[in-house]
């Protein structure tokens, strides 16, 4: 977001409460449909240059059946396939923050901003922490609060709407030694959640397990995360000669919606907006494009001279227009991957039906739009695999 705004010739300040690099928790998997946002933001050819892996689709396996590898759908102006980048999200982080101290943007590491300043009822201004507990103010003539699941919006204005039912937790931490047969994410459902395992380059992998909260019981992090991780077949065979490198981090409430700031001078995005669970959620690149929204609003508001909430409003729109139907396919999915028969039953769809699964790959690669699976016709096709005379998708056992 503040690349964006720099770009378009304006002053801007970020504020952030850690001191990078640091690391968090996150699947650490950017789709293809990120690779032109953040070729126009100047950034794609130093994040190349970290030597990041490409991966070329999913491969899914559904309570210990065979592994089904999908590609990417082949692009229809050029005909080859995208892939997605899997990076360390220590060394995003760590370049994206190089990229936009380098293009002149005032940043201020190691300062929490606690509250706003207000005048006459819109944000025009934050207050806050510095690392050395001093007291901070900067005013502005508008404020975007990126700060994620624990945005100072969304306490100050009792903005997030927990979800009804189960709360989830993942745990990650990054592995060596592991056998990955292919460039594929691998997820894998199997109760008592899924993992998402993907190499991240120079040897290393990733490896995510999501679960409901209660699955947790009383045991320790480390040794439920293990425990679950090697339950699955496939996936002890991905790990059995791998090694955890890191403690296992988490993070809790996964699925959250967020109402609208309720006044002017005031912008959300990322996780801040709300966000999906991660087995098809793909919040960077959700993050990226809920800036660009942004900045195309807060470029209007300028010429304007108006940062009212009437204006800013367009914003939420646009947001709901766009990622409406990925929000749907997330909801549908999740009841679909936590109802055994019926997963399977998809799976034997996809396996039969190769312009079906690439479609669905396509939407949560963010390269097809939402709309192409959210219908009652592709649902229908995804329980029943009715159509006939696709070409398959090979079941490979093991890899």
């Amino acid at each position: 977001m503040a690349l964006d705004l720099n770009r378009r010739g304006y002053d801007v300040a970020l504020c952030d409460q850690a001191k990078f690099p640091r690391d968090k928790v996150c699947g650490e998997f950017i789709s293809p449909g990120a690779d032109p946002i953040l070729e126009q933001l100047g950034v794609l050819n130093a994040i190349e240059a970290l030597t990041p892996k490409r991966l070329k689709g999913v491969a899914i396996s559904s309570y210990e059946s065979a592994e089904l590898g999908i590609d990417y759908p082949a692009a229809t102006e050029t005909g080859s396939r995208p892939t997605s980048l899997s990076v360390p999200r220590y060394q995003l982080d760590a370049l994206f923050l190089k990229q936009v101290q380098s293009a002149g943007v005032k940043v201020f590491e190691q300062h929490k901003v606690t509250d706003f300043i207000f005048n006459e009822g819109c944000v025009a201004g934050v207050t806050g922490w510095d690392e050395n507990k001093t007291a901070f103010s900067l005013s502005c003539k508008l404020v975007v609060d990126a700060g994620g699941r624990n945005a100072v919006s969304l306490k100050k204005f009792s903005l997030k709407r927990e979800p009804s039912g189960s709360t989830k937790i993942a745990f990650s931490a990054h592995w060596q030694g592991v056998h990955l047969p292919d460039d594929y994410c691998y997820m894998h459902v199997s109760r008592p959640g899924y993992t998402g395992i993907s190499s991240v380059g120079n040897g290393r992998a990733n490896v995510v397990l999501v679960v409901d909260r209660s699955a947790l019981g009383g045991e320790k992090t480390e040794v439920f995360y293990h425990r679950v991780l090697m339950k699955n077949s496939r996936r002890n065979e991905i790990l059995l000669d791998g090694e955890r490198v890191e403690p296992v981090r988490s993070v809790e409430s996964l699925a959250f919606a967020v109402k609208p700031a309720p006044c002017g001078g005031l912008i959300l995005v990322g996780d801040a907006t709300g966000f999906i669970d991660p087995f098809t959620g793909e919040g960077i690149y959700l993050s990226l494009r809920s800036a660009q929204l942004a900045g195309e609003v807060i470029h209007a508001g300028f010429k304007g001279s108006n940062f009212s909430r009437n204006v800013l409003s367009v914003y939420d729109q646009q947001r709901r227009q766009e990622f409406g139907g990925k929000f749907l396919l997330s909801r549908i999915l999740q009841w679909l991957i936590y109802n055994r028969p019926f997963c399977n039953r998809v799976m034997k769809s996809l396996a039969s039906n190769r312009v079906l699964a690439e479609t669905l790959v396509g939407v949560i690669g963010d390269i097809l739009p939402a709309e192409k699976v959210v219908s009652m016709r592709f649902l229908f096709q995804l329980l029943a695999g009715t159509l006939k005379g696709k070409e398959a998708v090979k079941l490979r056992e093991g890899g």
